[in-house]
């Protein structure tokens, strides 16, 4: 029988929890014995006692749930010392973020253990129920239209009263994927009037379809339903085109990323400069360096527009943003726990399996984690 540890997770602004009580009971009637941090789920809004009461077993010490775990979940990538903690042979599932951090991916595969990068998960139709990125920036993209109209002047619908008629507010989303499609469609159903742009010109008909107007600029669509990085000249005939649209915004909210690089920088300081006093952006991209010039991290004001920029904004739902995670977790461990011997199997053969298996007994499997660790350990700091 192999053992499934859920610690609590120590990221400052972290609430989310990587199992449920739903998902333990589940884990549980799959042969696995499970234990969990004391206060794990606190943050959640989810109780020890409704984790024991589907069968898991609460630990004080996250030292010995690590030991004598074989398998970790965890939501944000562990630290050295968490690695450390860990039995030799162990499997840990989380977003690892190896090519941004190969410190942490050298750790990883130092200490012996394999890893799943929930961020590596092949956006392909049957792993769509694996999907955390999805998952989470379908919440973020949400909570960002909501935070704006909070943060707004004004509000978002029209209004007809009898001191006269209020103008629908204007809302611009920049990139068109998860996060910016839900985005467009809380916007629009608080009444705003959408635009939204995006370098991949097979979204335009999914914008439309949630009422939205596409803003039509230059294309460069890569894989996995990525955009990719464009060349300085398209990124400047981008930027003329797009301009007009958000000096005229109420309400920009960024959205693009480009994985395993810096995100585009999409409204330049002089873009704000020329907004309305009492606008606002909203970036979700600030993680990643941010898709607006000035964002920073927390809530800042620049030229009278108010620039929101929280680097965990599905941690904000904590609630939902644990149950879809921990949903996602769990369609993956059915698949790799073998039904006879209780034990995890690791099918080479599953493309999922393939593409999200980044480290297995110590190697590094990722190619472009492998770089990212060469790089780091030719470098003279090293």
């Amino acid at each position: 029988m192999a053992t499934v540890f859920v610690p609590k997770e120590l990221q400052a602004d972290e609430t989310r929890v990587a199992a449920t009580p739903e998902t333990v009971k589940r884990m549980v009637k799959l042969g696995l014995e499970v234990t969990v941090q004391k206060d794990a789920g606190l943050a959640s809004h989810l109780l020890d006692s409704d984790f024991e009461a589907e069968g898991a077993r609460i630990v004080n010490d996250a030292a010995a749930g690590y030991a004598a775990a074989d398998l970790v979940l965890k939501v944000n990538p562990p630290t050295e010392q968490e690695v450390a903690q860990l039995k030799r042979g162990a499997l840990l599932i989380s977003f690892v973020w190896s090519v941004q951090n190969p410190q942490l991916a050298k750790a990883i595969a130092d200490a012996g253990l394999s890893c799943i990068a929930m961020e590596a998960i092949p956006r392909i139709t049957r792993a769509q129920k694996l999907d955390a990125l999805s998952s989470q920036a379908n919440l973020a993209g949400y909570k960002a239209a909501v935070m704006a109209a909070d943060a707004l002047d004004r509000v978002m619908p029209m209004m007809v009263t009898p001191a006269g008629t209020l103008k629908p507010a204007k809302v611009v989303v920049m990139g068109a994927g998860v996060a910016g499609l839900q985005a467009i469609a809380t916007a629009k159903r608080l009444g705003a009037i959408v635009e939204a742009t995006d370098i991949r010109p097979e979204v335009k008909e999914q914008v439309e379809s949630l009422g939205g107007k596409f803003i039509e600029t230059v294309e460069a669509a890569g894989e996995g339903g990525y955009a990719k990085e464009l060349t300085e000249e398209q990124k400047k005939k981008q930027q003329e085109i797009i301009e007009g649209h958000l000096v005229a915004a109420d309400v920009v909210i960024c959205t693009a990323l480009i994985p395993g690089r810096p995100a585009p920088r999409l409204v330049p300081a002089h873009v704000v400069e020329k907004m309305r006093p009492g606008a606002v952006i909203v970036d979700l991209a600030v993680s990643q360096g941010g898709n607006c010039e000035l964002s920073e991290p927390g809530v800042v004001k620049k030229h009278g527009v108010t620039i929101i920029g929280h680097p965990n904004v599905p941690a904000m739902l904590s609630t939902d943003a644990s149950n879809m995670y921990a949903r996602n977790l769990l369609a993956l461990v059915m698949d790799l726990v073998d039904r006879e011997s209780k034990q995890l199997k690791l099918d080479l053969e599953d493309e999922v399996v393939d593409k999200s298996l980044i480290i297995q007994d110590g190697k590094i499997r990722h190619e472009r984690t492998q770089e990212a660790v060469s790089k780091l350990e030719a470098s003279p700091a090293s």
